[in-house]
C-alpha cells in the first residue's frame, strides 16, 4: 500500500522542483510577494545569494547559466523588481544563455485592477523571453518548472519567466515528486557529414568561426582536433573567445568590434566558411559586411542548435541543425583530403593574429592599458576567469589578452554595461578555487557597483579593475565622429573607487602609473578579500589604436 502524498505549499513545491532539476544556487532581492518561496528555501540545501539590486541578481543568474550550461535562476519581486531584472533577461536572450526568472505576483483575485505593482508579464517580457507564463495552481508547479527548464535549454537557449501569484504560493497541493529535466542534443546526419567533407575537399580557402552557446569542454577539444587534422584557421565570434586556445597555431583571432583588418579580409575572401554554433549577428559580422545577407559570397556551412536560426539571415550552402556538442561528436568521421592546399594560409593567419595582439607603448599619461593587459595574460593562470561589461576599455582586453580554456571569458554579446562585477561574483561562487578578474569602466562599474557589497557578504574574493578616464568613452568617441568638439552628457565626475572598496570591507588601491600595476594587483590577490584597483587611464587614449584628438581632427576634415 502506497503512502498518501503529503500536501505542500506552492512555495515548497517551487523549491522542490528547483532542487530536483539540479539548482544549487539562486540569486535574489527579497520581496513580500514570494515570502513563501523564501521560507521554503530556508529549509533547503540551495544556496541563496541576496543581491543589492534585481539587475545584479539577474546578471549573476545569467553568468551562472553561461558557466554551467544549465539555467541560472533569479527570484525577484513584482513590478519594480521585475523591471529592474529586465537587463539580465535581455543579456540572456541575445547571448543565448539558459536562465529562469521567477517573479512574485499579485494575488489572483486582484488582477486587472492595476493593483499594487501589478504588471502583465506576458506582455512585458513576451519579446525578450522564450516563454512567459503565470502559475495559477500549485498542483501544476512541477509541470511548469519542467517545461521552463526544457525550454530554457533546448534549441537556442534563452530566458524563461514564470510569475508566481502570492496567494498561490501559500495554497497547498499533493503532487508526485518532480523529475529532473534532460538536455536535448541534436546531431548531424550521415548525409550532412558527407556533404561537409565534399565541400572541404573542394575548398581552397576555408575558414572556421566558432560562436554561440551550448559548447562543452569535450566539444571544444573536438573542434581543436578537427582544426589540427584539416590545418584549418579558426576564429571566434564576439565575446566567445574561450572557444579556442589563443596560443594554438591554428588560432586566427576574434571576430567582433575592432577586428584585425587582415582577419576581416581573410573571412571575406574565404571560399568556404564554417559557422559553428553562432548566429553571426550585427557585431561579429561587422554590420553584415563580412557575410552578405541573404546570399553570402562564400559557400556557407551553418551549424546551429535552432532550426529557426538556419536561413534566418543568411542562406547557407549547407544547413546543419545540431548542437555544438552533437556536431563535434561526429567530426571524427569527416576526413581531410590527401593534400591540404591552405596550410600556409593558416600559418599566415596565426602570425597576423600574434602581431596584432602585441601591445606597443603609446607614451600615454597614467597607465598604459596594453601593458596592463599583457601583464595579466603573462601572470594569470590558464583557468582564470575574466569578465567585463561594455565600454572602450574592453577593446584592450579582447585584443591583447589570450584566453586559453573554455569558460574563462564572461562578457555580454549584447553590449550591456555593468555586467563585469555581478558576473565575476557568480563565477567566483561557482569556482572559488579559480582566480576571477572583472574589468569595468568608470561608466560601466557604477551601473552595478553596489554588488561589491554582495561580494563582501558572500565571501567572493573577486578582483575588479576599474578603468577611469572620466567619461563614457564609447559614446564620446561616437560623439566626436558625429559632432566634433561638442561634448554633451559624456563627462564623468567619479568617486574614489579604492576608498569605496575599503568602505564596503574590501581591499582598494589606486594605480596611476603603469609600473605600479603589477605589485598592486599582487597585493589585491594576496588580500583574500574582494578588491578594487582604481586604474587612472589617459582620456586621450580612447582605443588601442586612436585618440580623441585624432577622431576629432578626422571628423573636421
Amino acid at each position: 500500500m502506497t503512502s498518501p502524498l503529503l500536501p505542500k505549499s506552492g512555495g515548497q513545491l517551487i523549491v522542490e522542483a528547483l532542487a530536483a532539476n539540479g539548482v544549487d544556487r539562486v540569486f535574489t532581492v527579497p520581496g513580500e510577494s514570494f515570502l513563501a518561496v523564501l521560507d521554503a528555501l530556508s529549509d533547503s540545501a540551495i544556496d541563496v545569494i541576496n543581491a543589492r539590486h534585481e539587475g545584479g541578481a539577474a546578471i549573476m543568474a545569467e553568468a551562472d547559466g553561461k558557466l554551467t550550461g544549465r539555467p541560472g535562476v533569479a527570484i525577484v519581486t513584482r513590478g519594480p523588481g521585475a523591471t529592474n531584472a529586465a537587463a539580465g533577461l535581455h543579456i540572456a536572450r541575445q547571448d543565448s544563455t539558459p536562465m529562469i526568472l521567477l517573479v512574485g505576483q499579485i494575488a489572483r483575485g486582484h488582477r486587472e485592477r492595476e493593483a499594487f505593482q501589478e504588471i502583465d508579464y506576458r506582455r512585458m517580457f513576451g519579446e525578450v523571453a522564450k516563454w512567459v507564463a503565470e502559475i495559477d495552481e500549485p498542483a501544476r508547479i512541477p509541470e511548469f518548472l519542467s517545461r521552463a527548464f526544457h525550454t530554457a535549454t533546448s534549441g537556442r537557449p534563452g530566458p524563461v519567466v514564470l510569475a508566481l501569484p502570492e496567494d498561490m504560493l501559500r495554497e497547498t497541493a499533493s503532487v508526485l515528486a518532480p523529475q529532473p529535466f534532460e538536455t536535448i542534443e541534436t546531431y548531424p546526419g550521415l548525409t550532412q557529414t558527407a556533404q561537409l567533407q565534399k565541400l572541404l575537399w573542394a575548398a581552397k580557402r576555408p575558414f572556421v568561426i566558432a560562436g554561440g552557446s551550448r559548447w562543452s569542454d569535450k566539444a571544444v577539444a573536438s573542434l581543436r582536433r578537427f582544426a589540427e587534422r584539416f590545418e584549418l584557421p579558426v576564429a571566434v565570434s564576439f565575446r566567445r573567445q574561450g572557444l579556442f586556445d589563443h596560443t594554438h597555431p591554428n588560432y586566427a583571432g576574434d571576430v567582433g568590434l575592432g577586428i584585425n583588418p587582415a582577419l576581416a579580409k581573410r573571412i571575406k575572401e574565404a571560399d568556404l566558411l564554417l559557422l559553428l554554433g553562432g548566429r553571426m549577428s550585427e557585431t561579429p559580422s561587422g554590420g553584415y559586411t563580412l557575410i552578405e545577407a541573404p546570399e553570402p559570397r562564400q559557400m556557407l556551412v551553418h551549424v546551429h542548435a535552432s532550426a529557426e536560426e538556419l536561413g534566418r539571415v543568411y542562406r547557407p550552402t549547407l544547413a546543419i541543425n545540431a548542437t555544438p556538442n552533437g556536431f563535434a561528436s561526429q567530426l571524427e568521421v569527416v576526413h581531410p583530403p590527401v593534400s591540404i592546399p591552405w596550410g600556409e594560409a593558416t600559418r599566415a593567419a596565426n602570425e597576423s593574429y600574434r602581431a596584432w595582439s602585441e601591445p606597443a607603448p603609446r607614451g600615454v599619461a597614467n597607465v598604459e592599458l596594453g601593458a596592463m593587459i599583457r601583464h595579466l595574460r603573462e601572470t594569470l593562470p590558464a583557468d582564470a576567469i575574466v569578465t567585463n561589461g561594455a565600454g572602450n576599455y574592453a577593446g584592450w582586453l579582447h585584443r591583447y589578452y589570450r584566453f586559453r580554456q573554455p569558460g574563462t571569458q564572461l562578457a555580454p554579446t549584447s553590449g550591456s554595461m555593468g555586467y563585469g562585477l555581478p558576473a565575476a561574483i557568480a563565477a567566483k561562487l561557482r569556482h572559488p578555487e579559480q582566480t576571477v578578474v572583472a574589468l569595468a569602466g568608470d561608466g560601466c562599474f557604477p551601473m552595478t557597483g553596489q554588488e561589491f557589497a554582495t561580494a563582501v557578504q558572500a565571501g567572493a574574493a573577486v578582483i575588479v579593475i576599474v578603468v577611469d578616464n572620466g567619461m563614457y568613452g564609447t559614446i564620446r568617441a561616437h560623439q566626436e565622429r558625429a559632432y566634433p568638439g561638442r561634448i554633451a552628457a559624456t563627462s564623468l565626475t567619479n568617486p574614489d573607487f579604492a576608498a569605496l572598496a575599503r568602505a564596503y570591507g574590501g581591499h582598494g588601491e589606486t594605480v596611476e602609473r603603469t609600473e605600479d600595476f603589477a605589485i598592486a594587483f599582487e597585493r589585491a590577490a594576496r588580500s583574500g578579500k574582494p578588491a578594487i584597483l582604481h586604474v587612472k587611464a589617459d582620456p586621450e587614449a580612447i582605443s588601442p589604436t586612436t585618440t580623441i584628438s585624432a577622431i576629432r581632427e578626422k571628423a573636421r576634415g
